[in-house]
């Protein structure tokens, strides 16, 4: 045999392997979003029993956002510093004690902590994930690969309403958040038992290890900070995950609201755009690793050439919603919208392999999403003050559209090449 093909032979396994670690991704990520979506599932209830006002229930909500915006930091320079295995370990355990401490809270104030817990522990996941992806998957793989962890979100959302809704009759709320923080831990073992630095010893790879903890004792952030490329991610996610969080806590209102359905049937309809996201985002994952291994385009341009055009074609969908006199068409835009809006989700933890060192992807991708989050956490508290200042949505989604719009302009202006960074005394 050819020493090309063994190789080939070799490289085929490492990927294989590398799929492995991408569908225990796959399943923390569903169940990392479920332990978000469960207060919603379960907000009317726990209100009437702990006797919680709307003004401390939408505080509830918002609990855990900006402590994950901001503990997205840390995370990233942990991540970087310590290795993935281990943080990621970490991060399931407390998440999963969050989720469980949540079940057993007897007071408004425990139930908050808990929330607040949730939203730290879970910071380093999806930064875990894009450091997976880089050391496993080649460009041209890395896209697909990293999208497919991101269709956790959408996955949770688009089940959560039909599946907690039924565990919530059943058994009650508190067995709910019991039964996810339980499986939380098999997050935990799964990792345990699967996760390997080297897929096969026999493959030539830097040694991972040694890669990690190399020049890992100081890494300023301030240089990152300088470069272009950074503020282009942060700003331009900023308008992504704003719109996600529109849809995520005020579409279930706007239906029965402004549209007028039952409560039972919103309940089904505000999860057909999230089913659209499930089929969107790893789209833009491949489409963007097709660019790269059939078109011969460069990572950075394939990255922004599927995001731009899909975000444009999002806020294109978006912005007339509100105006359109059916509630079917509706409904019909805001799945196209969020199908399209959600193509760039793991596009854009690919661009943070593409742009950063791999010593720094785990930090680039933590201020990325840190910046995100910021939007994330605005988007419900402006959409409220636009609908009661208004009295109308209107504007809602004018406004979502033109954050897309922004989003657009600086990923496909501004990123421009990667981040290199020298290694100097005091910078890494």
């Amino acid at each position: 045999m050819s020493t090309f093909n063994v190789n080939e032979n070799i490289e085929k396994r490492k990927i294989n392997y590398g799929w492995i670690l991408v569908g225990i991704m796959l399943f923390g990520a569903v169940v990392n979003y479920l332990d978000r979506v469960n207060l919603s599932i379960a907000g009317t209830t726990i209100s009437g029993e702990f006797h919680i006002n709307p003004i401390k229930m939408g505080l509830l909500f918002s609990a855990m956002l900006l402590p994950y915006s901001i503990s997205n930091l840390p995370a990233g320079w942990l991540a970087d510093k310590y290795g993935e295995k281990k943080i990621f370990t970490i991060a399931t355990i407390v998440w999963s004690i969050a989720t469980l401490a949540a079940g057993f809270s007897k007071t408004y104030s425990s139930l908050y902590t808990s929330r607040v817990l949730l939203g730290i522990a879970e910071a380093p996941f999806f930064i875990c994930g894009a450091k997976i992806t880089k050391k496993w998957f080649d460009d041209r793989n890395r896209g697909l690969a990293t999208s497919v962890i991101n269709m956790g979100p959408p996955i949770a959302n688009a089940i959560a309403p039909p599946l907690l809704t039924v565990i919530l009759i059943s058994f009650g709320w508190r067995s709910m958040f019991v039964g996810l923080g339980l499986v939380g831990f098999v997050v935990t073992f799964l990792w345990l038992t699967f996760y390997r630095e080297k897929s096969n010893p026999k493959v030539k790879r830097v040694d991972i290890k040694s890669s990690e903890n190399k020049n890992n004792g100081k890494v300023s952030w301030a240089v990152l900070l300088k470069h272009p490329s950074t503020w282009a991610m942060m700003i331009g996610n900023f308008g992504l995950i704003y719109v996600f969080w529109v849809y995520l806590t005020w579409l279930p209102t706007y239906l029965k609201t402004a549209r007028g359905f039952s409560l039972m049937k919103t309940g089904w309809l505000a999860a057909i755009p999230f089913f659209a996201g499930i089929i969107g985002v790893p789209l833009g994952g491949y489409l963007s690793d097709y660019l790269i291994d059939k078109k011969g385009f460069k990572p950075i341009k394939a990255r922004k050439t599927v995001l731009v055009i899909a975000v444009i074609a999002a806020s294109i969908v978006v912005a007339p919603v509100a105006y359109v006199k059916s509630g079917s068409l509706s409904v019909i835009l805001l799945t196209i919208g969020f199908l399209f809006s959600s193509m760039p989700n793991g596009v854009v933890w690919t661009l943070a392999t593409d742009v950063a060192p791999e010593k720094l992807v785990g930090s680039l991708g933590a201020i990325q999403n840190f910046a995100g989050y910021l939007g994330g956490t605005i988007a419900p508290i402006i959409t409220g003050v636009i609908i009661s200042k208004t009295g109308s949505y209107n504007l809602v989604f004018v406004v979502a559209s033109m954050m897309l719009i922004i989003s657009a302009i600086t990923y496909g202006v501004f990123l421009k090449k990667k981040i290199e960074i020298k290694d100097e005394p005091g910078t890494i």
